[in-house]
């Protein structure tokens, strides 16, 4: 890993309609635009949908680096984050992000120890602790029958 402090630097452009393009070095285009709830148009990515992907693939690579540490054998992990967008006090803002993990294990596995670093996951993830809405971990193991 790179010494603190990192720099993401990223670009957004856009004419006075349609999508926002979003951009980063290495990465490909994004396009985005207002989600359907702020009557923009279905089918593009927006900053809610962004933002709780981002929530969601960074528990994804959190549990691996400690599944990789703990030497936990696992086959699949599957996730669903859902973000709850309220007003508070004149703000609209996210409340609660709420994590769906479903983790697949061999047979034998500690199970245990699974639904341990599904937690330790959760509460590393940089994403998360980066936000003011209440993160919340609903999370499932799995044994895959021999």
């Amino acid at each position: 890993m790179h010494p603190f402090p990192h720099r993401y630097v990223i670009q957004a452009r856009s004419g006075s309609e349609g999508p926002v393009t979003l951009s980063s070095a290495e990465s490909p285009d994004i396009a985005s635009n207002s989600p359907p709830e702020f009557d923009g148009p279905p089918g593009y990515w927006s900053p809610e949908t962004l933002l709780c992907s981002a929530v969601g693939d960074c528990f994804v690579l959190s549990f691996r680096a400690v599944a990789r540490a703990s030497r936990l054998a696992w086959s699949n992990l599957s996730v669903q984050v859902e973000g709850t967008l309220e007003r508070v006090d004149g703000v609209t803002r996210f409340t609660r992000f709420t994590t769906h993990a479903v983790l697949e294990v061999p047979a034998g596995t500690d199970v245990e120890k699974a639904r341990s670093l599904l937690d330790k996951a959760e509460h590393i993830c940089l994403i998360s602790n980066s936000l003011n809405g209440e993160s919340v971990l609903n999370a499932e193991v799995r044994v895959a029958s021999a």
